[in-house]
C-alpha cells in the first residue's frame, strides 16, 4: 500500500500555547484547505507549559487535507540570545565580534535544551552545533 501523497512540508514559528487563526497559522493553513483547528488546539495543548518561548512546528500536509505536526524547541539562536541577554548577533560575525562570550556552562545548558530536538544523545555533538551557531552570530566562546 502506498503512503499518502504529501502536499506540503512547512515550518512555522509560533509562540508556545498561543497559536490562533490569525497569521501566520490561519493564512498558511488556509491556503492548503486544512482545518486549522485540527492544528491549533493540539498545538496549544502540547506547548502550553513552555512559557513565552517561540517554537517551531514542522507540519506535513497531505493531499487528503489531513496533517501531522511535531514541535521542536526554540531555535538555537534564540536560546543563545536569551542566555546572553542580547537583542541580536553581529551583522559582520567574521570581523565584528560581540563583547559577550558564551561560557562552557552556558553552552552545555543550551545544548541540553536542544538535545531533545536532535537526532543524537551525544551532548558534545550538540555543543559543537550550538558553538557553530554562536560563532555565526559573532559570539566567541569563553
Amino acid at each position: 500500500m502506498a503512503g499518502k501523497q504529501i502536499k506540503a512540508n512547512l515550518k512555522l514559528k509560533i509562540p508556545a500555547g498561543r497559536a490562533s487563526a490569525a497569521p501566520p497559522v490561519g493564512s498558511t493553513l488556509g491556503q492548503y484547505g486544512v482545518n486549522m483547528m485540527d492544528f491549533i488546539n493540539p498545538f496549544n495543548e502540547q506547548t502550553k507549559e513552555m512559557g513565552n518561548a517561540t517554537v517551531t512546528a514542522h507540519l506535513t500536509i497531505y493531499e487528503d487535507r489531513t496533517m501531522i505536526f511535531r514541535v521542536v524547541g526554540q531555535p538555537t539562536d534564540d536560546l543563545i540570545r536569551a542566555k546572553l541577554n542580547i537583542k541580536k548577533g553581529s551583522g559582520k560575525p567574521n570581523s565584528e565580534k560581540l563583547p559577550q562570550k558564551l561560557t562552557d556552562q552556558q553552552l552545555t545548558e543550551i545544548a541540553e535544551a536542544k538535545a531533545l530536538d536532535m537526532n543524537t544523545k551525544n551532548i558534545d555533538s550538540v555543543k559543537k552545533m550550538v558553538a557553530g551557531t554562536a560563532r555565526s552570530m559573532g559570539i566567541e566562546l569563553a
